[in-house]
This record gives structure tokens, sequence and C-alpha cells, in this order.
């Protein structure tokens, strides 16, 4: 493992050597390779939901070449290398753990995990619940954990009648916007939407997916059936087709 790990960081180190390394990676820093980051995180997460075990382990390559990549223009700055990323997460993942690495005994609670990492968030200067929640995250993702956030503070509805009201509430404001004021309405009822799904203990996050991959289940359905014509058909054509391809469903299950 050792022998690997120190081939990838030199083969690294080459391709970012100034005199005999490749052009296109020379060419890169943090912002242009960080797209690329976030990319191969959604690989290694689209094969772990197919169950893509050889496609997995070269994911999990390609992820890890972002770690090395990083490290490496980090190390060239000054800043750290691999090995400091490599001791910051081990330090992180045994201070989190001391019921296993530590002398605290019982069990790791979720109540017990969120203290430690508010402890951490506050060694780092964090002045509020806020803090933290990194920005370039998925939006839908990010609103669920700023509503946690302020959930663990006791900013939060008790049960489904608030959240559900307000969702109402935000349909209606942006029924009656203006285009200036669309945009932000519609931002409104989204955020509302996730909040009356976390409060019937749901992820919005797996719902929302879960709804994507079923609408393209159908989708393509719809246009088996159609043999290649379906954007020639009606609009009821086309929700006839709909409605068969749900119904095909049912039968299946």
């Amino acid at each position: 493992m050792t022998e690997q790990l120190s081939r990838l960081l030199q083969i690294m180190a080459t391709l970012r050597d100034p005199s005999r390394g490749c052009e296109w990676d020379l060419a890169q820093d943090f912002k242009s390779i960080a797209p690329y980051t976030i990319e191969e995180a959604y690989e290694v997460a689209d094969a772990i939901d197919r169950g893509a075990m050889d496609e997995l382990r070269e994911e999990l390559g390609d992820l890890l070449l972002q770690v090395v990549f990083h490290a490496r223009m980090a190390e060239e700055e000054g800043h750290f290398a691999f090995p400091d990323v490599a001791r910051a997460i081990s330090d992180k993942m045994e201070a989190r753990h001391p019921h296993i690495f530590g002398d605290a005994g019982g069990r790791m609670q979720e109540a017990r995990w969120e203290a430690l990492k508010a402890e951490e968030r506050a060694a780092k200067g964090a002045q509020s619940s806020m803090d933290g929640v990194a920005g370039a995250l998925p939006a839908l993702l990010r609103a669920e954990k700023l509503q946690k956030r302020a959930a663990r503070d006791g900013f939060d509805w008790g049960d489904t009648q608030g959240p559900t009201s307000k969702v109402h509430e935000e349909i209606a404001e942006l029924a009656d916007a203006s285009e200036n004021t669309r945009e932000e309405e519609a931002g409104d009822l989204l955020f509302a939407v996730v909040n009356l799904v976390r409060a019937y203990g749901i992820s919005p996050e797996n719902a929302l997916k879960a709804a994507n991959q079923k609408f393209e289940r159908r989708y393509r359905s719809m246009e088996k059936f159609a043999e290649g014509k379906f954007a020639e058909l009606s609009l009821d054509e086309q929700e006839a087709l709909w409605q068969r391809a749900k119904a095909g469903e049912s039968i299946d299950n």
C-alpha cells in the first residue's frame, strides 16, 4: 500500500515538474481543479448506487488523484503536503472517537458526535451555527444542513403543520410575484419544501434522487412505447403513454 501511494505521489510530482511535466497539469490551480474533484465524488456515489465494484475501484482512484493533486499544489506554494492532509484527518477521527481511541466510555451517540464537531468549529473561530456549512454544496443538500443547524438551536417547527402552512404560503407568494422577485420567491418555496420533507423524517436529497430515477425510468418507457416518435405526439397522447408506463410499473411490482 505504501509503495503504491508513494508511486502516485511521485507521478503527480513529475506531472507538475516545471521542466519536464505535463503542460495541462502545470496550467491548473485549485479553482480549475475543484470542479473535477466534485465530479469525481459524484462518480464514486454513482458507482456505489449501481453496485459496480470494478468501477468503484477506478472511481475511488480518480478521487484519490484529486486529493493528491490539491496536496501537491499546496506543497509547491509552501502551505502543506500530502502527509499533513493524512495527519489532519487521522487526528480528527481519533478526536471524534474518544470512546474508541481515548478514555471515554460508552457508545458514540449523534448528539455527542455533533457536540465534538461544534467544539472543533469553535476552536477554528466559528461565531455562528451557520459557520462551516460549505457554500459549494449542492443547493438542496446545503438547505437541509442549514436547517438542521438551526434546528439544533431550537429554531424549527415541532410538527409537520407549520412547514405545511409555510409551503402553501410560499406557493401563493410565487404566484403573485413580479418578474423581479419571482426567482427569490421560487427559492423560498424550494427552501420551505425541504423543511417540510425534513419534518417527515425524510432526506430531501434521497427523496429527490428517487423521484429523478422514477421520472427517467418512466420517460424511457414512454419513448420505447412511441417507437422513436415520442416528440411528434400530442400532449394528450404523451400523457396516455405516461399513464401506461405507470401502470406497467404497478403490474411489475
